[in-house]
């Protein structure tokens, strides 16, 4: 629908926030892992517009950084005189064929498909986004005739008693044609208590032009609750991450709590699965069917097959699981892991940049970089690849049915033939060939009469 409407859409971000008690400029706190203003310029990419215009003011440098985005056309306000002063600012990227949308940067949940009913409502001229709150102090009241049509928007400060018992409010979302809101624009005064600009008075001036000012409201109000302080700030995470649960155990997935997990990004996920307390998944996570994670675990960015078990305390970013696999407790797969299927990563082991062949086993303690390890391969507790030279990386080579012994070093680069087996507290420096024993053992040697030092009193 909205393909065919000449969509210009105008977000407003260029609130200083002072509430927030930040440095940050407002619309750049984050929910859900992302700016307030991103996810309000997700959803207007989802409507199609001809153009996308944030008008920024306070921080706006680092507003259009953050973003950095080509798509956007960045608006000034230099100086913040209301909201009907800062459309004001787009009117010469207005066409007067097209339907103005007005969005704000610190709303962040409003819905596509509200947008798309205010948007069909809007085909006469005008539409606007109201809702119904049992407690709407603060908010401009939506005043209508003894016909229940939109007669006026009163500001609270500038209403009376009578007024304020009204419950439906503005939500400051509306729709209307750019030729008729570039006319109502040029009209506006700061005659009122604030000296501002009040996009709200163009409602008064379309009804005295005959126009009807249609209304829709959205399915809850947090779609329209705003970001002014850190409290609502939480407020709508927790709704946010409440309504991704919800989705998560209505498409498969056992959740222990659905209020303790975050999702902060794009989850996609088969069925039969299980994660337990505190996990919090970042970017495009893909999990597969019957997987189960345990609590306190962080999943960035990465893939995990069918039949994985993910114990508590893990991180994994940037990393692929195969099938049948088990990583953890307290186990950090880097960026650039990839697990094949059946492998086991233990308590305590790092691995970073490295491929780990089929039923290949790192379970203790142990880093791997910068390698490539074979099939059914054993390292043991302790061995670290050193990869780092100081000035460059450099790659270990592990075949097929190798034993690595605990607390060995493999110095890169090296490579360690099939079936080769490395002895403890090794150092190999140089290749090892196929169904060699390589030990590098100084040999054991006794002291007696050795006495531990003493701490020295002060």
């Amino acid at each position: 629908m909205t393909d065919n409407l000449h969509l210009n859409i105008v977000i407003l971000a260029a609130g200083q926030g002072t509430r927030m008690k930040s440095s940050l400029p407002k619309v750049l706190h984050s929910l859900a892992g992302k700016a307030l203003v991103q996810h309000v310029i997700n959803t207007s990419k989802k409507l199609n517009p001809e153009i996308i215009n944030v008008v920024y003011g306070h921080g706006g440098e680092q507003v259009q950084q953050q973003i950095n985005d080509s798509e956007i056309n960045w608006v000034l306000q230099a100086e913040q005189l209301g909201t009907g002063h800062a459309v004001e600012q787009v009117t010469n990227k207005l066409k007067d064929e097209q339907l103005v949308l007005i969005l704000y940067g610190d709303v962040p949940l409003i819905k596509v498909e509200t947008l798309t009913n205010l948007l069909e409502k809007a085909k006469d001229g005008f539409s606007l986004l109201t809702v119904s709150l049992k407690k709407p102090d603060g908010y401009g009241r939506i005043v209508r005739d003894k016909n229940g049509l939109v007669e006026n928007i009163t500001e609270e400060k500038d209403a009376s008693n009578k007024v304020k018992e009204i419950n439906e409010v503005n939500t400051g979302i509306l729709a209307v044609k750019a030729d008729l809101l570039k006319k109502w624009l040029g009209k506006l005064d700061n005659n009122n208590v604030q000296e501002e600009y009040y996009l709200t008075d163009v409602i008064a001036m379309a009804v005295k032009d005959g126009y009807t000012v249609e209304t829709t409201q959205p399915d809850n109000e947090h779609e329209v609750m705003g970001v002014n302080n850190r409290l609502q700030l939480a407020e709508l995470e927790r709704h946010y991450q409440q309504e991704q649960a919800n989705k998560l155990m209505a498409g498969g997935i056992t959740l222990a709590d659905p209020t303790r997990i975050d999702i902060r990004g794009k989850l996609i996920h088969g069925q039969d699965i299980s994660i337990d307390i505190n996990t919090v998944f970042e970017g495009n996570v893909s999990i597969g069917n019957n997987v189960s994670i345990g609590a306190n675990c962080v999943i960035k960015d990465s893939k995990i097959a069918d039949d994985v078990v993910i114990l508590p305390m893990s991180i994994l970013d940037n990393a692929s699981v195969g099938k049948g696999s088990k990583v953890g407790p307290f186990a950090r797969l880097r960026p650039g892991a990839v697990l094949s299927d059946n492998t086991h990563i233990g308590n305590f082991v790092e691995i970073k940049k490295s491929f780990v062949g089929l039923g290949s086993k790192v379970n203790h303690l142990t880093y791997i970089g910068d390698s490539m390890i074979g099939k059914n391969v054993n390292v043991g507790a302790g061995t670290i690849t050193c990869n780092y030279d100081g000035a460059n990386k450099h790659q270990t080579v592990i075949a097929d049915n190798v034993f690595v012994g605990s607390a060995t070093q493999l110095v890169a680069p090296v490579k360690i033939g099939k079936n080769a087996t490395i002895g403890a507290g090794s150092t190999i420096t140089t290749d090892v060939a196929e169904d060699e024993l390589a030990i590098t053992r100084v040999k054991q040697k006794s002291i007696k009469g050795w006495k531990r030092p003493a701490k020295i009193k002060k």
